[in-house]
């Protein structure tokens, strides 16, 4: 019985190794590979091409799939031909009215009961486990063996492979991979969860999070408003016109004729200052214009950037469905939104609420403190305040970021801090604080 027990310890133990070994190979992080083929670490230069090759780790994994099949068959197989039979006479003494057949089969079935819970839970939660948990560990580990495995199921795999191809061209579905993908949102809790373990600075969270939400915001959103704009009439005398960008905050005004909507071009401060210097109050404005790109109010933030580069423009006019112009939109503004760098008194700031997984939730400076008492279960009260207000108000000072405080009996730490106010803090809501404060 001794050799038997060790037999089909060794058939969960291959199960749990492939297991393991498909675990690893989806979830090892090819960034870390990489650094690890740099340093000169020769099996992370074996696996690295697998990882990187969509079809080579379809083999990979396909090896596996084999290997987990083949020994949980083997498995089986031995323990109805083995260790039931040696289960019947217990059995049929145990039940002296059952016939022989009977007695046989509640042998085969409680045995084969017993092995599929015992291979569940040491041959494939537990590894499986263990490999998320250290993929890169696990993955490097089983490489070699992995290899010697596909070797030894090459002609099977082939087999499978253009068998399962075969169905896929009948079922008309596309080839699957076994590439490691993230949706945004996932990258987003990975972004926060690196945050809350030190592996990210603050701010380097909240540009991380500004650039996978920039191709969620369109030009409509980021442009200056035609109305808050220092625009300039083409007929306009010269000296009226170095008085204006005398006083004009903007680098680049547009010039109409006639009527806003009907905008002619852009006119730049450097080019005004440098005709005045050069010829004085001689000329027209028509001849420092130059022209400019029009651009769909709809149009994402990650597209704009890259139709500004293509064009090798820094501005470009921000027209409705109508062809009507209604802003002004600039690389420095697209910029801004992703680096958050480019003070701007026209934007607000357009972070979100976010819940993280420890269970403290992320509150813009700028959200209204009504619409914060639901993240943080009414605590805080109801007034025409921003929650960077609110805390503003609370502390009696401007605070800097990475601070922890207290505001109306909560924790809070604040996350960033720009152009003088509070841009995002960190709240810990009143049922966490019960929670860590019984343990």
């Amino acid at each position: 019985m001794t050799a038997a027990a060790g037999i089909i310890l060794l058939l969960i133990a291959l199960t749990a190794f492939y297991v393991s070994a498909e675990y690893g190979a989806v979830g090892v992080r090819r960034s870390r590979l990489r650094r690890m083929c740099e340093d000169g670490h020769t099996t992370a230069a074996r696996l690295l091409p697998i990882v990187e090759n969509p079809q080579r780790l379809n083999r990979y994994i396909a090896s596996s799939q084999v290997g987990i099949t083949v020994s949980g068959m083997v498995l089986g197989a031995y323990a109805q031909a083995v260790i039931a039979p040696r289960l019947v006479p217990p059995v049929a003494a145990g039940w002296p009215t059952l016939s022989p057949e009977t007695a046989e089969s509640i042998a085969t079935t409680s045995i084969l009961l017993a092995l599929t819970m015992l291979s569940v839970v040491l041959g494939e939660i537990v590894p499986k486990t263990v490999a998320l948990r250290y993929p890169t560990e696990v993955a490097l580990l089983t490489t070699r063996p992995m290899l010697w495995s596909g070797r030894a199921f090459a002609w099977f795999i082939v087999i499978i492979d253009r068998s399962a191809g075969a169905l896929r061209r009948l079922l008309r579905m596309p080839p699957a991979t076994h590439r490691h993908v993230h949706s945004p949102e996932e990258i987003a809790l990975l972004i926060a969860e690196s945050r809350n373990g030190g592996l990210l600075e603050p701010q380097e969270q909240v540009r991380l999070h500004r650039a996978l939400r920039l191709g969620l915001r369109d030009a409509r959103q980021l442009m200056v408003p035609r109305a808050r704009l220092a625009a300039i009439e083409v007929t306009t005398p010269l000296r009226d016109v170095f008085r204006v960008v005398a006083t004009s905050p903007y680098s680049r005004l547009p010039v109409f004729r006639g009527t806003p909507d009907d905008v002619v071009g852009i006119v730049h401060t450097k080019d005004v200052v440098t005709h005045f210097v050069q010829r004085g109050r001689n000329g027209t404005l028509a001849a420092l214009v130059r022209p400019i790109l029009r651009v769909p109010d709809v149009i994402p933030a990650d597209r704009l950037l890259g139709f500004l580069r293509e064009r090798r423009s820094h501005q470009a006019l921000v027209v409705d469905s109508g062809n009507a112009v209604i802003g002004l939109i600039t690389l420095e503004d697209v910029l801004g939104e992703l680096l958050g760098s480019v003070p701007d008194e026209f934007k607000t700031q357009r972070l979100l609420p976010l819940r993280l997984s420890n269970g403290r939730v992320r509150l813009p400076g700028d959200l209204p403190l009504e619409r914060a008492r639901v993240w943080v279960e009414g605590v805080w009260p109801v007034e025409g305040l921003t929650v960077g207000e609110f805390i503003l108000r609370e502390i009696g000072h401007l605070p800097e970021t990475g601070d922890k405080l207290e505001a109306s009996g909560l924790a809070v730490e604040v996350e960033s801090v720009e152009n003088g106010k509070v841009s995002s803090v960190i709240v810990t809501p009143p049922r966490l604080e019960e929670d860590e404060e019984s343990q």
